[in-house]
């Protein structure tokens, strides 16, 4: 799907063989909730974020025995791995010599600039990339006392001041920012501002935004936002939730906002007073069958045979039920009217087969 809003036009940078910026597309991470010391269990959630999307995944380094893990991981995982370090370089340098691809650090806890040079020359010595984290909750003290609370103006200057140090005083290119708070609003509005004063790419994302309902709702906005104006290179959702429902809401956002399309796009019914179906146990098996397709598909799950068809006529394949009776369209026309009681193996069987047919006119071409 092409994209519909215009790009900012970034640095291009990499994390392993993933490029983020300039015309690359917004990437989608997640973070495992594993104990990385815990190699199996790790490399097992990793798999399954793979499957469901994940591009880049980033786990947490509290001590060495997790720097060392990844030396296990690594080897046995599909997409690139960034290490997530607070307060102790040491751990950065272990991660980075045991293959990190990438290294997220809060310059505001690493506690000065000669541990963050020591980070830095690690870095550039393994080619990994390195992620500016600039977080609400750990500026540093100066800047709090300049305003007085985490401002997103105070989140830009600690980025702008870090990008100084890094890439002005070590000549160090290859890295990414975040300017992350639990507030919607700073965190869009320090983005905005950053992205108008600096080129390089950002990793958005609106921290600690709650379950999996409100969570969605606050990076949905949030990042919708962002993305509706070109901002965003990379992109996490961050929920108190399973990882797994991180990557399938990040591809929703993007998918709404006409960024990329990966897998079906599922067009339902409020359901009304009109509905004669179990309408959401059928959406339920639909999106259930749905979430195992990865080529890009428009399904439509409507409740009333009067409007359905035409009010579901951009869907590439569609259903409709009414009272013991249901009709399977494609792109707005009838092609098949069913049973109620047919009307869900006779709907996959439909799918199937439009993804059958796509699948052969791509071969032909």
């Amino acid at each position: 799907m092409a994209r519909q809003v215009p790009r900012r036009r970034t640095r291009e940078i990499h994390v392993g063989w993933v490029k983020l910026g300039g015309d690359h597309p917004v990437a989608v991470q997640s973070m495992t909730n594993t104990d990385t010391r815990d190699v199996e269990s790790t490399v097992e959630q990793i798999r399954q974020l793979e499957e469901e999307g994940c591009e880049i995944i980033r786990v947490a380094i509290p001590d060495l025995e997790a720097a060392e893990a990844l030396r296990r991981i690594i080897p046995r995982i599909g997409i690139p791995l960034i290490a997530d370090i607070h307060f102790d370089w040491r751990l950065a340098v272990a991660a980075l010599k045991a293959g990190a691809h990438g290294i997220r650090i809060n310059p505001g806890n690493i506690k000065g600039r000669s541990n963050v040079r020591k980070v830095i020359e690690a870095a550039r010595a393994c080619g990994a990339c390195v992620r500016i984290g600039v977080n609400a909750g750990s500026l540093e003290r100066d800047l709090l006392r300049k305003y007085g609370w985490p401002r997103p103006e105070a989140l830009v200057e600690s980025a702008l001041r870090w990008l100084d140090f890094v890439v002005g005083d070590l000549g160090f290119e290859n890295l990414k920012v975040s300017l992350k708070s639990s507030d919607l609003w700073h965190t869009v509005t320090a983005y905005r501002e950053f992205s108008r004063r600096s080129d390089f790419p950002v990793h958005i994302g609106v921290t600690e935004a709650g379950g999996l309902i409100p969570g969605t709702v606050k990076s949905a906005l949030g990042l919708g936002l962002l993305l509706s104006e070109g901002i965003g290179d990379t992109l996490r959702v961050s929920l108190t939730a399973p990882p797994v429902e991180e990557v399938r809401v990040a591809w929703e956002i993007l998918k709404a906002v006409g960024i990329r399309r990966r897998g079906a796009e599922i067009v339902a019914c409020p359901t009304c007073g009109r509905c004669e179906i179990d309408l959401m146990s059928l959406y339920q098996e639909v999106e259930r069958y749905a979430r195992n397709l990865k080529a890009p598909i428009k399904i439509a799950v409507m409740g009333c045979v009067v409007n359905g068809p035409g009010e579901a006529r951009e869907a590439d394949i569609g259903l409709a039920g009414g009272k013991g009776v249901g009709i399977i369209f494609r792109e707005g026309k009838i092609i098949r009217k069913v049973t109620e009681d047919q009307l869900l193996p006779a709907f996959l069987e439909e799918i199937e087969r439009l993804l059958r047919e796509r699948n052969r006119s791509q071969r032909r071409e």
